[in-house]
């Protein structure tokens, strides 16, 4: 490869070391050439999603933040607990790319077929390492956009949307006719509700102030519940009782509140039982944890017989589970109304340096319903 061909961009790092400090930082890489069914994209739009923070902030003390640097040659770092660190010993010493998923346009493309027909072409991408001015990926972890759609507007195709979408399915797939979501105010919790409405699926709300109950009842939500009230359970119960929803989905993770669930759903149940079971309820109610805004523990007390289950539920397990045809079937949905269903609502649009800046980082490690952020790491 000629000097004049050679393609350089920034990629956002993150490393924890083995004597307990996080490192961000930009690395310049150079971009190889695409292979055969490969293309190179120009990533233009990535967001930051709580699944992102993960990997880039890891168990960090926050107070510890200190910055470095400026522009490219930014370098931030932070405090590990070392309570935390075996629990992070695949990840240790190594210096790991950032971002679940992005659009752009394809700048090159590899000799097959299914390559060439991105070139120019403004794509989705998934896959991992979005955090970056380029991106080299197979041709199959693209998916073309209609003619018009901006990378902002493509950018958070994947994660919410099929996620939202695979909790609708899950539902379904295990016998349950109606569903709970917790942290519903969300951009995900949004598109849940529109899919919800769309295919006539009973849907319950918790949210976590009367602010975003109000935002939930004006795009259509018909059962929001607000955590913070006084009325809670006896609000969250006849809504369970409404709908006859067995089967939830937490954002929350640690604390009383999926213990509150199920009591609520046991409580449900019975005010329509004709018999009395010792045993509690015959209906399985089941909550699903994916994801932990709350890093505590999972509070239980039992009070709500023996026919419950408490799990985790992530999105790529669950796509492999259905198989290609149907993520086919989920992502054809998904493009075919991102301007409405799946739209994605963003607060800031930051460069890769920015994404640094640690009043950023303050602002979105927060993970607040409302303040999402979205990289555009070609910006300027």
């Amino acid at each position: 490869m000629s000097d004049a061909t050679r393609i350089f961009g920034l990629q956002l790092r993150s490393l924890i070391s083995k004597g307990g400090e996080l490192e961000l930082s930009l690395a310049k890489v150079e971009i190889p050439e695409p292979g055969p069914d490969q293309v190179v994209v120009k990533v233009e739009a990535t967001p930051i999603n709580p699944s992102d923070l993960g990997l880039l902030l890891g168990p960090a003390d926050a107070t510890t933040f200190k910055s470095t640097g400026s522009g490219d040659g930014i370098k931030v770092t932070a405090k590990v607990p070392a309570a935390a660190l075996p629990f992070l010993a695949t990840r240790l010493n190594e210096s790991m790319p950032v971002g679940n998923e992005g659009a752009g346009t394809v700048v090159k493309a590899g000799s097959s077929d299914a390559a060439q027909a991105l070139k120019g072409k403004m794509v989705s991408m998934v896959g991992g390492s979005m955090y970056a001015q380029y991106r080299v990926l197979n041709a199959r972890d693209c998916q073309p956009l209609p003619a018009g759609t901006t990378a902002a507007e493509g950018a958070s195709w994947f994660v919410n949307p099929l996620t939202a979408l695979g909790m609708t399915e899950t539902m379904k797939r295990e016998g349950h006719k109606a569903l709970v979501h917790t942290a519903a105010a969300s951009n995900l919790g949004q598109m849940l509700n529109k899919i919800c409405n769309e295919d006539g699926i009973g849907l319950v709300n918790i949210v976590r102030s009367a602010e975003q109950a109000k935002l939930l009842k004006g795009i259509g939500a018909k059962h929001v519940v607000d955590s913070s009230a006084a009325s809670f359970t006896d609000d969250l119960t006849q809504a369970l009782v409404e709908t006859g929803a067995t089967i939830a989905f937490d954002a929350i993770g640690g604390g009383k509140l999926a213990n509150q669930i199920l009591t609520a759903m046991e409580i449900a149940i019975n005010k329509t039982a004709t018999t009395y079971s010792r045993y509690g309820s015959s209906v399985h109610k089941q909550v699903y944890i994916y994801g932990g805004l709350n890093t505590g523990p999972v509070e239980l007390t039992r009070s709500y017989g023996m026919m419950w289950g408490v799990g985790g539920w992530l999105l790529t397990p669950f796509l492999q589970k259905i198989g290609r045809p149907d993520q086919a079937r989920l992502r054809e949905r998904v493009v075919a109304n991102l301007k409405t269903t799946f739209v994605s609502h963003y607060t800031n649009v930051i460069s890769l340096p920015e994404a640094l800046d640690l009043k950023n980082i303050a602002a979105y490690a927060k993970r607040a319903t409302g303040e999402k952020f979205l990289i555009n790491p070609n910006k300027g």
